[in-house]
Parts: structure tokens; sequence; C-alpha cells
């Protein structure tokens, strides 16, 4: 009897913070279903421009986070059950979840030098065959006016494009859309003074590396998050086994 005095208060603290986990781990499926609908919604013109095909991932995170969702409602499930092979699946898939992320994280760190070569490669693309017109140089023009940038690695990229002999530099280079007219913008010399002088390569890749460590630090974290909730749900499994003979 007096061991059941001491596993009853155990097992209660292991689910309550295994619940606590669990709905957690559901927010966050939450938050990437989120992120991925939002990235199909608002990225959607840019992604030509930093991969050569239409990506997926948009859909991978709106995959994974439905996963996640249904996921985190079963371990809160299995928990309230306290239904030791659930609770191992639970922690099998939480072991799943971990290995996808590590093995994620350490790619994107690993790759990161082909996704700049990538999007240095498309986005000089994008410029030498901007037409002002098509998906793509619509992207180029977003990108620019937004990120108040013109040009592979500056504003002179464009005099080799098929645009700029009869056109000029486009116009989202200007950093004054009042005071910027297409005649200022085919001249050679007053054009450097209307346009931006940072490049957008530059701009995006110094922003890629400075999060870099954020963004890893991040991935890691949310994984090493998903060792705290198999080693919760393991040890309630076991405790549970062990002393089946009083379930709660």
């Amino acid at each position: 009897a007096a061991s059941t005095m001491e596993t009853k208060p155990v097992i209660t603290c292991l689910k309550t913070l295994l619940i606590v986990y669990s709905f957690v781990f559901w927010i966050t499926g939450a938050i990437l279903l989120a992120v991925g609908v939002w990235g199909k919604l608002m990225l959607g013109p840019y992604i030509s421009l930093i991969a050569d095909n239409s990506t997926n991932a948009p859909y991978v995170l709106i995959g994974t986070g439905t996963v996640i969702i249904v996921f985190g409602l079963f371990g809160c499930f299995a928990t309230c059950r306290g239904s030791p092979w659930m609770l191992k699946l639970y922690a099998m898939f939480l072991s799943l979840v971990f290995l996808a992320e590590l093995v994620a994280g350490i790619s994107g760190f690993v790759f990161r030098h082909e996704i700049k070569g990538t999007f240095r490669r498309t986005y000089t693309d994008a410029v030498l065959n901007y037409n002002a017109d098509d998906e793509a140089s619509r992207a180029v023009d977003n990108l620019q006016h937004k990120l108040r940038c013109c040009g592979v690695y500056n504003y002179t990229s464009w005099s080799k494009s098929v645009y700029y002999p009869s056109n000029g530099i486009p116009a989202s280079c200007c950093f004054n859309s009042s005071d910027c007219n297409p005649e200022d913008l085919r001249n050679a010399t007053l054009a450097p003074s209307k346009v931006f002088h940072q490049g957008c390569f530059e701009l995006v890749t110094s922003f890629m590396e400075t999060n870099m460590a954020i963004i890893a630090g991040v991935t890691f974290g949310i994984a090493f998050s998903q060792l705290i909730g198999m080693l919760l749900a393991c040890c309630l499994s076991r405790i549970i086994t062990a002393n089946q003979y009083e379930m709660v």
C-alpha cells in the first residue's frame, strides 16, 4: 500500500506534465500549419526566384503541421487514458519528429551555400530576362520595392538585361516613386541618383547569414523539446505498466 501512496502522485505529476507538453506540441503544429498557409499565399510570387522549380516547402509545412496537430491530440488522449501502448506509440512518433528535425536542421546548414548559389542564379536570370510583365518580373519588382534594393549586386546589374536598352532601370528600384520618371531611368547619368544602391543578392544572403544562428537555435530547441516529450511518455508508460493493478 505504501508504494501505491508514492506512485499515485508521480503518475499524476507525469500525466500533468505530458498533457501540458502535448498541448504546447499541438500549438507548434498549429503554428507550422499557419506558416505553411501564409507561405503559400504570401510568398507564392517570390518562391519562383529562390527555387528553380516551384517548391513544395509550404505544402511540407502544412502537412507537418496537420500531422503534429493530430498527434498532439493523440498525446493528450493517450495521457488521459493512461494507456501504455498508446504512450509508447506517442513516444515513437516524437522520436521520428525529432530525427526529421535534426535532418532538416543539419541539411539546411550544410546546403546553405547551394541555396545561396541557386538564389544568385535564379535572381540573375530573372533580372536579365525581366520584361515587367511575367510572374518572375513581378517578383523582382516586389522584392526590390519591399527590400529597398536594386539589381543583383547593385543597379549596374540592370545594364545587361533585355529590358534596359529600351526602358532603362525598372521603376521598382526608385527610392522615391513620385520623383522617378521613365526618362530619368533611361538616362545613365541621372538614374544612379534616383535608385537604391544596395544589391538585392547581398541583402537577402546577409539576412540569411545573420539569422542562420537563430534559425538553427530554434530548430535544435524544438528538436530538444521532442526528447523531453519522449522521456515523459516513456516514463509514464513504464510506471503505469509496473503498477497496472491500480490504474488511476
